[in-house]
């Protein structure tokens, strides 16, 4: 039965002592720690849940492509449901779950479009097939028949092995999420899970233990 299913964490705590003062290097330390435990799943995957503009939000699995002191980055099309709930209400929130190391970061903050250089900078490292397919698909459309999908997709990566495809920048790019609260959660047995929150006011980041 679902309400039997449990689990009780016990692989590690978190205390504030170990904790590094800007939340971007605790993240990358608990990406690392990720990358080379999590073998078995895309350890940049994320969930980004956004809002449209009469507050329905909604959810979805994108992959981290980029982390530094300004923001975390991914890359999507810019006609998707996505791309016009940000349109609407640029603000969003991202979470990573990390199963093997029984830890979770949430954040949290203002969404923006990258600058198209970025984009297509980004646009051009990925294989032909992708790049193709990202600027072939209709996002979050109907799509009434995917033979002719696939077919024009096939045309296409034939076209595009002979000239590289042009980018479109009002059609495909990335977006930063910029943060002012990022939350490190570790869970512990008896469901005394290790919470810190650290929140951004005027530049400097300040930081809270929660109860679990």
């Amino acid at each position: 039965m679902i309400q039997e299913m449990r689990r009780d964490y016990r692989r590690g705590e978190l205390v504030e002592g170990q904790l590094a003062a800007d939340p971007i290097d605790q993240f990358l330390v608990w990406f690392e720690d990720a990358r080379s435990t999590e073998t078995e799943t895309e350890a940049n995957a994320m969930t980004l849940a956004t809002a449209s503009a009469d507050g329905r939000p909604t959810a979805r699995v994108v992959l981290l492509k980029g982390v530094d002191a300004t923001g975390f980055r991914f890359f999507t099309s810019y006609i998707s449901r996505k791309a016009n709930d940000i349109a609407a209400s640029p603000f969003a929130a991202l979470v990573f779950f990390w199963p093997r190391l029984e830890r979770q970061v949430r954040i949290e903050g203002r969404i923006e479009k990258l600058a198209a250089a970025e984009s297509e900078a980004y646009f051009r490292s990925r294989p032909l097939g992708s790049q193709v397919s990202s600027l072939l698909s209709q996002q979050s459309s109907r799509l009434t028949d995917r033979e002719a999908f696939e077919r024009g997709f096939a045309d296409g990566l034939a076209a595009a092995e002979a000239t590289p495809p042009a980018f479109d920048p009002e059609r495909w790019g990335g977006y930063i999420v910029i943060p002012d609260r990022i939350e490190f959660w570790q869970g512990r047995s008896s469901r005394l899970h290790d919470r810190f929150a650290y929140t951004r006011h005027n530049g400097e980041w300040s930081i809270d233990r929660l109860y679990p």
